[in-house]
This record gives structure tokens, C-alpha cells and sequence, in this order.
């Protein structure tokens, strides 16, 4: 029953900004780590960003680091997903991951293996 759905992709132009979400289902946010992973043409799915169960950590990969910015709303059980100065290496299909990591855990490690349930994925392309 746990069910993650993407929004928010699309096509931009260089230096433009798109705003994911990632609305959870079926599950406690409080209890998971959400992650966020891409997979561009010609590479392996690679960690993107990861915020904590607690909320109050967050886990960057070197190649966005100060242009994302994840963020979790658990009123609303969605975490975002803010990317500025988008440039064409951000294409991608970008995903949202949940691991069980229990409540009020401060986990944000970008390891594919540890997140179970995942999206289907939404498409962002960045292009001129």
C-alpha cells in the first residue's frame, strides 16, 4: 500500500528552476528517509539529495550541493524537491525513494539498496 508519485518535471531551459514533489501513501513520513535519485542517458542511477525521518538533516550530492534544496511538509506527507540553475546535466528521470528508518532518525545516506519502495519517476529535461 505504500505509494510514492512524482510531479513536477518537465522540460526547462538553462538556468531555469523546477520544483518536485514527491506525495507519500499508504505510510508515516515520520518513520522514512526520502531520497531523491536521477538517472541520466549513459549512467547509473546516482543519489541526488536525501532528507532525514526527523527532518532536520539533509544529504546533498557534490553536483547539486547549493542548488537543490530538499524539504519535507508531513502535514502534507510530501517532500520537495527545489532545483535552480538547472543546466543540461541535470536531465534526467529523477525519483523519490522511501527507507524505513524509524522514527525520528537522522539518516540521510544516498545508498539505492537501502530505499524499498520507489516512484515511478518524472521526466526533467534541460535544454536550449
Amino acid at each position: 500500500q505504500l505509494q510514492l508519485v512524482e510531479s513536477g518535471g518537465g522540460s526547462v531551459q538553462p538556468g531555469g528552476s523546477l520544483r518536485l514533489s514527491c506525495a507519500a501513501s499508504g505510510f508515516t513520513l515520520d518513520y522514512y528517509a526520502i531520497g531523491w535519485f536521477r538517472q541520466a542517458p549513459g549512467k547509473e542511477r546516482e543519489g541526488v539529495s536525501c532528507i532525514s525521518a526527523s527532518g532536520g538533516s539533509t544529504n546533498y550530492a557534490d553536483s547539486v550541493k547549493g542548488r537543490f534544496t530538499i524539504s519535507r511538509d508531513n502535514a502534507k506527507n510530501t517532500v520537495y524537491l527545489q532545483m535552480n540553475t538547472l543546466n543540461p546535466e541535470d536531465t534526467a528521470v529523477y525519483y523519490c525513494a522511501a527507507a524505513f528508518v524509524g522514527y525520528g532518525s537522522i539518516w540521510t545516506a544516498l545508498s539505492k539498496a537501502d530505499f524499498a519502495s520507489w516512484g515511478e519517476g518524472t521526466q526533467v529535461t534541460v535544454s536550449s
